[in-house]
């Protein structure tokens, strides 16, 4: 019975922790616009959580056409899809894409300013709304457990 309240907790946790990375990915992509040869990198956040989760997708479409690469680190702190606690969603390890440049530049930089900020305010809103729906089943448990 506890894993039924829990689940729907959980499912949120990790959709917060992705999303939470995938803000990181866009804000460096936005930090490194004007870096000669920099690639812009994003992951598909329903095909993540979809492995995140155990669950299957039911789309498979990249997110940019280019070459997939996992997320390395040096050490275990550095990238890692891991929440505060070093609990959550361990096994959320998304493939990051390279975005391929809409126009051609000089400088080899695939960062599309106004792709990004409109992934930023997009993702910002997406996170927001996972944080209302945590906010309002930890409120309905609240309300069932104390009886009001």
């Amino acid at each position: 019975m506890l894993n039924q309240l829990t689940d729907s907790l959980n499912f949120h946790a990790t959709a917060l922790t992705l999303r939470s990375e995938r803000q990181r990915l866009i804000a460096s992509n936005i930090a490194n616009a004007d870096t000669p040869g920099y690639t812009a990198r994003d992951f598909n956040f329903s095909d993540a959580l979809s492995r995140a989760t155990g669950r299957t997708s039911s789309a498979q479409t990249p997110l940019a056409s280019g070459t997939r690469l996992a997320m390395a680190t040096s050490r275990s702190g550095h990238l890692g899809l891991n929440g505060v606690s070093g609990q959550g969603a361990g096994a959320a390890n998304p493939e990051l894409n390279y975005a391929s440049a809409a126009q051609t530049n000089l400088d080899n930089n695939t960062v599309d300013m106004d792709r990004e900020r409109a992934s930023f305010a997009d993702n910002t809103l997406r996170y927001e709304a996972t944080l209302r729906f945590i906010n309002g089943q930890v409120r309905t448990l609240n309300t069932a457990m104390t009886g009001q």
